[in-house]
C-alpha cells in the first residue's frame, strides 16, 4: 500500500459505508459511556458497573472527549441541586433556550473549571493514580490521540469522523438534553422543575431524552416508566446485568396498595414520600381534571383556562398565567378547594425535614379535611392515599 492509498483509505481500507457505520458505533459507545458510566453509575449511584467496564468507559470518554469524570459529575449534581434556580449550570429557565442550545458546552466548562464546585459535588468519583497522574493533567492528549488514530485507521476522512465525534456530544448532551429537555416535550410527572421527555429519540441520546422521568426519580437506573417508552440505556443495563457486568441498585417505585384504606401512620407517610411523584400525578388525574371538567360545563371562565395551569407547579408559571389562574380561583369555590388541597399535600413532602410525628399528623389531618370537603373526587382520593404501602428499593432523593 503506497502513501496515497494509505492517506485515502487508512490502514483498515474500509469502504465508505463501513466508515459511516463505524462512526455511528463510536457515537453509540460514547452515549453508552455517558448515560451508564457518568450519569447512572457515577452521578446518581443507581447502578454499579463492573470495575473493568467502568474503567473502559472512563478511558473512552477521556479518549473521545477529554472528559474528566469528577467534573462531569460535579456539574450534573449541581444541576439537580439548583435546578431552574440561579446557580444551575445550564438551565433554559435561567439562561434562555437559545444560549443553552448554542453554548451548552461553554456553560458546562464554567463550572467544570471551578475547583469549589468540583470539590463540593464530585464526592465518590475516581481519585486513583491514573486519574491524578494521567487522565486529569492530560485531557487534551486523549483528543489528539483519537485524531491521530482516526487518520491512521480510516485515512483523511478520519478528520471528518473526528469532527463529528467532537461536535455530536456537545450538541446531543449539552444542547438537546440540557436545552430542549427543559423546554419542549411532555411530562409524566409534575416535578418542581421544567424537565420534559423528548421521546422517541433514544437511539440518538442513550435514553436520556426521558428527562422528566429522570428528574422525578433521579436515583432510578431505569428512565422509562410508561409501557411505550424505550430507554436504550436500560436495554444496555439489562444486557450487562445478564453478563455479570452490572448491578442495579435502584429503580423507580411502582405504587403498592393495601386491599382497603388504612389508618394514616408512619408507613403511610413513608409510602407517600417515596411515591410522591405518583401521588401528585394521581391527584391530577383523579381530582384536578375531573373537577375541572365538571366546572367547565357550567363556568365559562373555566372553559377559557387550560387545565395545565391547575397542574403545573406555581413556580413554573409566568406572571400572566398566575394572574389568570388567580382570577379563576377567586370565583370558583370547587376549583379553589382542590387547588389548595393540592398545594397542602405537596407541602407535606416539601417540609420533610421536620419530625415524622408531625408529618404523620399533617397527613392525617389532610385526609380528614379532604373526606369532609364534600367533593366526591377528593374524598375518593383520600381513601386511595390511605391505601399506599411503602415500595422497597428506592430511596427518597
Amino acid at each position: 500500500m503506497n502513501f496515497l492509498d494509505l492517506l485515502q483509505n487508512g490502514i483498515l481500507g474500509l469502504s465508505g459505508w463501513t466508515k459511516v457505520l463505524v462512526t455511528v458505533v463510536m457515537l453509540q459507545v460514547s452515549l453508552m459511556a455517558t448515560t451508564l458510566y457518568l450519569h447512572r453509575d457515577q452521578a446518581h449511584r443507581a447502578i454499579d458497573l463492573h470495575p473493568a467496564l467502568r474503567h473502559f468507559f472512563r478511558f473512552w470518554m477521556w479518549l473521545t472527549s477529554g472528559m474528566v469524570t469528577r467534573e462531569w459529575v460535579a456539574v450534573h449534581r449541581k444541576h439537580h441541586a439548583l435546578c431552574e434556580k440561579v446557580g444551575d449550570p445550564h438551565s433554559p429557565v435561567v439562561f434562555g433556550l437559545k444560549k443553552v442550545l448554542l453554548e451548552g458546552a461553554e456553560l458546562y466548562r464554567v463550572d467544570a473549571r471551578n475547583p469549589e464546585v468540583v470539590a463540593k459535588y464530585s464526592r465518590g468519583t475516581p481519585d486513583d493514580w491514573l486519574e491524578r497522574k494521567f487522565y486529569l493533567p492530560h485531557t487534551r492528549l486523549g483528543i489528539y490521540t483519537l485524531l491521530t488514530l482516526n487518520v491512521l485507521l480510516f485515512g483523511v476522512i478520519g478528520i471528518t469522523i473526528f469532527a463529528i465525534q467532537m461536535a455530536a456530544m456537545p450538541i446531543l448532551s449539552a444542547g438537546i438534553i440540557n436545552g430542549l429537555g427543559h423546554n419542549t416535550g411532555y411530562r409524566n410527572f409534575e416535578s418542581d422543575d421544567a424537565a420534559t421527555n423528548l421521546y422517541p429519540i433514544a437511539f440518538l441520546i442513550g435514553g436520556e431524552e426521558l428527562h422528566n422521568n429522570h428528574h422525578a426519580f433521579p436515583s432510578s437506573a431505569k428512565f422509562s416508566v410508561r409501557p411505550w417508552e424505550f430507554d436504550i440505556g436500560w436495554m444496555y443495563i439489562t444486557i450487562f446485568k445478564a453478563l455479570g457486568l452490572c448491578k442495579v441498585r435502584r429503580v423507580a417505585p411502582e405504587p403498592q396498595f393495601a386491599p382497603a384504606p388504612r389508618q394514616v401512620d408512619i408507613e403511610t407517610l413513608k409510602a407517600v414520600l417515596v411515591n410522591r411523584m405518583h401521588v401528585l400525578r394521581d391527584y391530577s388525574a383523579k381530582v384536578t381534571l375531573p373537577v375541572f371538567r365538571r366546572e367547565a360545563e357550567v363556568d365559562a371562565a373555566a372553559r377559557r383556562l387550560s387545565p395545565r395551569l391547575l397542574i403545573r407547579r406555581p413556580q413554573l408559571l409566568d406572571d400572566a398565567a398566575r394572574a389568570r389562574l388567580a382570577a379563576l380561583l377567586d370565583n370558583n369555590h370547587a376549583l379553589r378547594t382542590v387547588h389548595e388541597f393540592r398545594l397542602q399535600l405537596v407541602a407535606v413532602w416539601e417540609h420533610a425535614n421536620v419530625s415524622n410525628d408531625l408529618l404523620v399528623r399533617q397527613l392525617r389531618e389532610w385526609c380528614t379535611r379532604a373526606e369532609a370537603s364534600g367533593i366526591e373526587a377528593l374524598q375518593e382520593f383520600s381513601a386511595r392515599l390511605r391505601g399506599y404501602l411503602p415500595a422497597p428499593g428506592y430511596a427518597v432523593a
